[in-house]
């Protein structure tokens, strides 16, 4: 069965895939083999739930460390500003239509991103995983995820099952199904089938209980 933390790999690695596959098409049409179309479609979105994110760790997930590694979260505040930066610079790239400006700024981006997830994964969680009791790992995760306007959830599960993986998509399917109403999880039944596309029948075969969680949100 999951626990806690896999939800933030899950998510970690949908941040990881969803920018590698901007910055290829930022790269693409600065090199007039491509267009901005995907880096158009996808940058709000990805930057809204990167906020989300690292809201809920500001709020949640660095107190609790905080409480058994003092100081230790201070580094990757900092990172979530940085990161703020270049959302901000990536905006006006976009919006002035500069392709040489965009796509130095998503591999910027990209470098960033990425140095901070492994520094993330390897250190602040692994001190996070080690030293905070799970039922309050689970209970930290919990609020982390109510940082998510409710309106807007359907989107932010859309976007995971899109950017991860199979191993990924089961974890997140599992830890919903054991923290949400039954009919709240079943409201995710046609999102997910639509989001995961071919590797629905993959992902019924490990979670079977999805299959009727498809069926009720389809009435």
């Amino acid at each position: 069965m999951p626990v806690p933390l896999d939800a933030i790999r899950a998510i970690h690695n949908g941040f990881r895939n969803d920018m590698a596959a901007m910055d290829k098409a930022a790269n693409s049409a600065a090199h007039k083999s491509g267009n901005l179309d995907l880096v158009l479609k996808r940058y709000n979105l990805f930057n809204e739930v990167l906020v989300w994110h690292a809201v809920g760790e500001e709020k949640f997930v660095f107190p609790a460390v905080e409480k058994v590694a003092l100081l230790v979260s201070q580094p990757y505040e900092r990172d979530h500003r940085g990161l703020d930066s270049l959302f901000e610079r990536l905006d006006k790239a976009i919006s002035s239509n500069d392709l040489i400006e965009v796509a130095r700024t998503t591999a910027a981006f990209k470098f960033h991103l990425d140095i901070h997830l492994a520094k993330e994964d390897a250190h602040l969680y692994r001190i996070f995983d080690e030293k905070v009791p799970l039922p309050e790992q689970g209970a930290t995760i919990g609020n982390m995820a109510r940082e998510v306007p409710q309106q807007r959830y359907g989107e932010f599960v859309t976007w995971l099952m899109t950017f991860t993986n199979l191993n990924d998509r089961e974890n997140m399917t599992r830890i919903w199904q054991q923290m949400l109403p039954a009919p709240a999880f079943a409201g995710m039944g046609g999102l997910i089938k639509a989001a995961v596309g071919d590797d629905w029948a993959k992902l019924t075969e490990r979670v079977p209980e999805l299959k009727s969680a498809a069926k009720s949100d389809s009435r």
